[in-house]
């Protein structure tokens, strides 16, 4: 039987990280469906999905031979890693939900985040991607926060409501929030 898995990787980036946690994913006969992958601060940082086939009786469980491989890597690379065994995909479909992008830009601060985060989730908005970055300004050097992320909405939400809402977070903390 197939089973899936959400597999995280991070440490010190340095040449061959990828190909250090792909080759766990290979030698356990698990194929990667979906990842992303990203530098942070000089810190390596990924998230796999994957699946392989479950071995049959007598055998180690593939969950088993994931979980060590991940406590070898950091043992022998420096690369903290962990697997997490994920449901089948739900047969319920969301034919009918409409995608949106939202940007925001403004002065970095705390708090933009979380209430422009809890307002999409207070309003049923489902985050389904989310980027942020902080880096200077060319003008000032002050540093500047952006923010792009994919969510979804039903058919009938109110996307007026949801701008208006959006609106006031984005005068409350100066800055500039754009929905797509």
């Amino acid at each position: 039987m197939r089973k899936r898995f959400i597999m995280t990787a991070f440490g010190k980036d340095r040449l061959g990280f990828i190909a250090d946690v792909a080759r766990v994913i290979y030698e356990n006969g698990c194929s990667l469906e979906d990842s992303t992958m990203t530098n942070l601060s000089d810190e390596f940082a990924m998230i796999f999905l994957v699946e392989g086939e479950d071995t049959g009786p007598g055998m180690e469980p593939l969950i088993n031979s994931l979980e060590r491989e991940c406590r070898r890597l950091e043992m022998e690379r420096g690369i903290s890693a962990f697997v997490r065994p994920i449901s089948e995909v739900s047969s319920t479909s969301k034919k009918n939900v409409k995608l949106h992008t939202l940007r925001v830009e403004g002065l970095d601060q705390a708090g933009i985040v979380y209430k422009i985060s809890r307002y999409l989730a207070d309003n049923g908005i489902n985050i389904t991607h989310f980027e942020s970055k902080s880096t200077p300004s060319p003008q000032t050097g002050a540093p500047m926060y952006t923010i792009r992320l994919e969510f979804e909405v039903a058919p009938e939400a109110d996307l007026g409501k949801i701008e208006e809402g959006l609106a006031e977070i984005g005068n409350e903390l100066n800055v500039d929030i754009t929905m797509e």
